[in-house]
């Protein structure tokens, strides 16, 4: 009995240790120790070994305490390790390590500002280069519109200028077929007219007015064959007027011949006087004015030593002179002025000076007819 009460007491502790056995029950897990059930199953007798060996197993748990280091609770580190590199994304500042393309961005401007964001950094090289060519491909292309502008505006303005010009030219070419009534006599044909080495040589000249013919139709001013050339502009007025030269040698007429042709009929007979050098024909002279009373009323026909005929292409005018000598000599063999006045000259006409006296006296009045016609409308005439 005593023993069986022992025997009974000896369960008792074994159910104390059960309730620490308790804690094991997290070394469950070591369940790979199945060995140990296999000790169990031995039968009442090993559960006092076990018993006995229960105390041992309390050191187990600390077996127990490093599977809980066993790699679950690792892992949850591991992860953390995750975590750690998921930081290191900012590492990209090894991307700024790449830092020498975003130079290259700075190279280009401002565009070194988008370097901050780190998958830019490998396009920007090509978008660096797509700038580029669209920075060079927009300068050129205003280049190119802005020189198309001002190209298209300065051939419109050229346009608009040349039309002007040639509004402002007409209405300038008809002003001056009235000019011989609205300019003063003594403007068109001045009293006394100065040619400063317009003589033989370099020689000064002066020529005096002496008479001025009234105002005229062309009917008996010109001979027939020279009427008939210049008919082809008509004739709205005839003035004239006749001039000696200081020494009261040489007797000159000057005549502005104001024409009813359009700008294109001057052209056109101004071409042809040049082509068929009409002026130095002497079957078209021009007449003389002489009138009685005066140095030159021996200046006729015959006295016609040298002449100038000139057709303006810009205005509606025919500017003339003709010389001879105020003694009313008889003239031969006439010269055409620009013949007359060309150095190595010795005939009586060209060493007596008349074709510089032609010469330079249509040259004044011709001048001082384009003055006027320039005061009329304000402009320079070509």
């Amino acid at each position: 009995m005593n023993t069986e009460q022992g025997e009974r007491r000896v369960p008792p502790p074994p159910v104390a240790p059960p309730k620490p056995a308790a804690p094991p029950r997290p070394a469950t897990p070591p369940r790979p120790g199945a060995p140990l059930e296999s000790e169990r199953t031995p039968g009442p007798a090993a559960k006092s070994t076990a018993t006995a060996a229960a105390p041992p197993r309390r050191p187990a748990p600390a077996a127990a305490s490093p599977t809980p280091a066993t790699p679950p609770r690792p892992t949850a580190p591991p992860r953390r390790t995750v975590e750690v590199l998921a930081p290191p994304r900012p590492a990209t500042p090894p991307r700024p390590a790449g830092s020498p393309d975003p130079a290259a961005g700075r190279a280009d401007g401002p565009g070194a500002l988008d370097d901050d964001a780190s998958p830019p950094t490998l396009l920007l090289r090509p978008i660096g280069a797509r700038r580029r060519t669209a920075r060079l491909v927009a300068p050129v292309a205003c280049l190119v519109l802005g020189t198309g502008l001002l190209g298209g505006a300065a051939a419109g303005a050229w346009l608009t200028d040349d039309t002007d010009r040639g509004a402002t030219s007409q209405a300038a070419f008809e002003e001056a077929r009235s000019l011989w009534r609205d300019v003063p006599v003594d403007q068109l044909f001045p009293r006394q007219l100065t040619g400063r080495e317009a003589g033989p040589g370099g020689s000064d000249r002066l020529w005096n007015r002496i008479a001025v013919a009234p105002d005229a139709g062309c009917g008996e001013a010109f001979d027939t064959l020279l009427a008939e050339t210049l008919a082809a502009v008509g004739c709205e007025r005839l003035v004239r007027a006749t001039y000696v030269d200081e020494t009261e040698t040489s007797v000159t007429t000057v005549g502005l011949l104001f024409t009813r042709g359009e700008a294109a009929d001057m052209r056109a007979l101004h071409d042809r006087f040049d082509v068929e050098a009409l002026e130095q024909r002497p079957d078209l002279i021009p007449g003389a004015y002489g009138p009685a009373g005066t140095l030159a009323e021996d200046f006729g026909d015959e006295q016609r030593a040298a002449w100038t005929v000139r057709v303006l292409g810009d205005l509606p005018v025919v500017v003339y002179a003709v010389t001879g000598f105020v003694d009313g000599r008889t003239i031969t063999d006439p010269q055409p002025a620009a013949e007359a006045t060309e150095e190595g000259q010795d005939s009586t006409v060209a060493l007596a000076g008349l074709g510089h006296d032609a010469e330079g006296i249509a040259d004044r009045v011709q001048a001082g007819l384009r003055d006027a016609a320039d005061g009329a409308d304000g402009e320079e005439t070509p």
